[in-house]
C-alpha cells in the first residue's frame, strides 16, 4: 500500500470526545449494510497510524474483533442492547474505559453506527466518572460534539447512570479546579477546540480555545455549534 493510502483513511463520523485520548466513530468499514473488507483494513491502519491503543466495540455481536486482532490491535466487546436495561453493560464498561484511559490508552468506541444510543453511552460516562457531574450537563456536551440533539433512547441510557455501582474510591480524576458545565452563561465562550471527520481529517480551532479539564482528562468542547434538531 502506497502513496495517500498508506497511512489508512479516518473511520466515518470521527468525533473526539476526549481530545486525544477518546474518541468515537461508526463501525471501522461501515455500517452493516455499507460493510467494506477493504475499507475496514484501510481505517484500521488509520487507527494504527494515529496511535489508538485500543478498539472498543458495542455491536450486539462479535463483528470486525477478528480483524483487529488480525492488525494486532487490542480490543473490548461489550454488547449494548438493542432494548431493555443497559445496566449491566454500563456497569461493567465504565469502569474499564476509565481503567483504560488513566494508563494512557487512546480508544476508539463504536457501534455499528454514531448512533443516539453511542450519545447516550458517552454522556452517561462522562457523568459516572464526574468530568462532567450533573446529567443535563453531560447531556448538552455531547449534543454539541455530536451536532445534534439526543432523544429518547439516548436518553433513557443517561437516566441509568444514578443506578449504576459507583466508581471505586480514589479512582476518579482529581482536577484542579472544580470542572465547567456545559450549560453557556448569556454569553457563552469562544469556541474551542473541536476536531471531526468524515472522510477527511478538519479542524476547528478558535483563536481562543477553551477546554474542560479534569486531571489528565479534557473533554472538547464545541459550544459555539448549536446542536440540530433530530426532528
Amino acid at each position: 500500500m502506497r502513496g495517500r493510502w498508506a497511512a489508512g483513511i479516518v473511520p466515518r463520523n470521527f468525533v473526539w470526545i476526549i481530545q486525544d485520548r477518546f474518541a468515537v466513530s461508526e463501525r471501522p468499514g461501515g455500517q452493516t449494510s455499507q460493510h467494506r473488507k477493504v475499507r475496514r483494513q484501510e481505517e484500521i491502519i488509520w487507527l494504527k497510524s494515529q496511535g489508538f491503543t485500543r478498539v472498543v466495540s458495542l455491536l450486539p455481536s462479535p463483528h470486525n474483533l477478528h480483524a483487529y486482532d488480525e492488525r494486532g490491535l487490542p480490543s473490548a466487546h461489550f454488547s449494548l442492547p438493542a432494548g431493555g436495561d443497559p445496566k449491566d453493560v454500563l456497569d461493567a464498561l465504565y469502569p474499564a474505559l476509565l481503567g483504560w484511559l488513566q494508563s494512557g490508552d487512546r480508544i476508539l468506541m463504536h457501534q455499528d453506527e454514531l448512533s443516539e444510543r453511542v450519545s447516550g453511552v458517552i454522556a452517561g460516562f462522562l457523568c459516572w466518572c464526574k468530568v462532567i457531574p450533573e446529567l443535563p450537563n453531560a447531556i448538552v456536551a455531547v449534543e454539541r460534539l455530536m451536532k445534534r440533539q439526543m432523544g429518547a433512547a439516548g436518553r433513557s441510557i443517561v437516566a441509568v447512570t444514578p443506578e449504576l455501582t459507583p466508581p471505586p474510591p480514589g479512582s476518579l480524576p482529581q482536577p484542579s479546579r472544580p470542572p465547567a458545565t456545559a450549560v453557556p452563561t448569556a454569553e457563552p465562550a469562544t469556541a474551542p477546540v473541536a476536531t471531526e471527520t468524515t472522510g477527511k481529517t478538519k479542524s476547528a480551532v478558535a483563536s481562543k480555545a477553551t477546554t474542560k479539564k479534569a486531571g489528565k482528562l479534557t473533554l472538547v468542547d464545541n459550544s459555539s455549534k448549536p446542536a440540530k434538531s433530530t426532528k
